[in-house]
């Protein structure tokens, strides 16, 4: 046997982060250029909205597809297609020329990019120990946060240096990079050479020997624990979209931002949330290793992002743009400490072969949530010309996700579910 890799399952989580902030740095380029694509194609607020619901459409049926997708093919095969699809079509912005091209471009872009967040899940799943997961969901979490925050100085610099043509063709390529990577690297843990023995029965902790089959979709739709991950995703998941979509446009509008302004302050609050993601995920963790249980832990972190999302509502009166970042800041590093430990409840409740499928559920929940308030808010602005009705929903919102988590959930522990239909 060759020589293991001590911590090879950091090394794995690293890989990951790698992946999630070159899937983000993709996906906001549009945000981050909406001043300019807007003005250029001559895009009213409520056609932006449609783009970006575009996107969300195919991310949305990709959610639920791809979480099959890797529970039948497996991880490795699994980030391979996605990471093609949405490389491929990032570098397609290239030849968009109006409303209809760049709504296929991100039509595709979306197909591919879901299934980052299923096989996320399944990777961390398959090499941690329930304790660390959280800790590992909020590793890889962090590059949506780190993404953002290296997104918006990155796109405004290579557009003023480029054009925005240029930066979707440069951007798209770095998948390319990563995918060779991880062809070159990954393997699962019954199967990599670098994995030592202790570090392998450190990750199959408490997990049966016995190989089991792929669970029917049938059974996860019965258990309420998927629909309450499901349902709270729905009404939480439009905050952080609202936010990563609008955050440009309402600086350069609500605001008066420039685009170099946006450029520079624009990425504050991705710092706050990539925070809020290691911190999230390394608090459950410290609680359980101090003697918490599972429930009792990922609920105390879950309730304490509740109430930081809540603060966005201070933020339609925030009397200047510095305060209003700041609030927001407080929203985004609330809501990546929700996130990163409701994202752990499906490898909590159910068995590994269930993870990509259950996480799949939410992740479709979550863009229909995120595909409605994306649309309202194009509506509001357009005939209200304010967002600040968006902000008051947006902080009562995440108060009905945790209420319906909490209640519909349960007890977070491991369900005794059977491979059979």
């Amino acid at each position: 046997m060759s020589k293991g890799v001590p911590g090879l399952r950091w090394w794995i989580a690293g890989l990951i982060f790698l992946a999630t902030i070159i899937n983000f740095v993709n996906r906001l380029t549009i945000s981050v250029l909406a001043p300019v694509i807007t003005t250029e194609l001559h895009l009213t607020a409520t056609q932006f909205a449609g783009v970006a619901n575009a996107f969300l459409i195919a991310y949305t049926i990709s959610q639920g597809l791809s979480g099959k997708l890797y529970d039948r093919i497996g991880t490795k095969r699994g980030f391979t297609v996605c990471v093609v699809i949405w490389s491929l079509a990032s570098m397609a912005h290239v030849f968009a020329r109006g409303l209809f091209s760049l709504d296929c471009c991100r039509f595709v872009l979306g197909l591919g990019e879901a299934g980052n967040w299923p096989g996320a899940a399944k990777v961390i799943a398959q090499w941690f120990p329930v304790r660390q997961r959280a800790l590992g969901m909020g590793i890889f979490n962090s590059g949506t946060s780190i993404g953002s925050v290296v997104a918006t100085p990155l796109i405004v610099w290579m557009h003023l240096r480029f054009g925005w043509q240029a930066t979707f063709l440069v951007l798209g390529a770095a998948g390319f990079v990563w995918l060779g990577l991880w062809l070159s690297f990954y393997e699962v843990p019954e199967r990599h050479p670098k994995l030592t023995p202790e570090e392998y029965a450190l990750i199959r902790e408490g997990r049966p020997t016995e190989a089991q089959r792929p669970v029917p979709l049938a059974i996860l739709l019965r258990r309420p624990e998927a629909w309450a991950i499901a349902i709270a995703r729905f009404f939480a998941d439009p905050v952080w979209w609202l936010y990563i979509t609008w955050l440009p446009l309402y600086l350069y509008k609500a605001q008066g931002f420039s685009l170099q302004q946006i450029g520079m302050f624009a990425w504050l609050p991705f710092v706050a949330a990539d925070a809020g993601s290691l911190g999230g995920g390394w608090l459950s963790g410290f609680l359980i290793a101090r003697g918490w249980s599972v429930d009792r832990a990922r609920k105390a972190v879950i309730l304490g992002g509740t109430l930081c999302m809540s603060m966005g509502m201070l933020a339609a009166r925030a009397e200047s743009a510095a305060a209003a970042l700041a609030l927001i800041a407080v929203v985004l590093f609330g809501f990546q400490g929700w996130i990163n430990n409701v994202q752990t409840l499906p490898s909590d409740y159910f068995p590994e072969q269930a993870v990509g499928s259950v996480t799949g559920m939410g992740g479709v929940a979550a863009g229909i949530g995120a595909m409605l308030s994306i649309q309202a808010t194009g509506f509001v602005v357009d005939h209200w010309h304010s967002y600040n009705p968006i902000l008051w929903v947006a902080g009562l919102l995440p108060v009905a996700a945790t209420a319906v988590l909490f209640i519909l959930g349960g007890p977070i522990q491991r369900l005794p579910i059977e491979n059979r239909s």
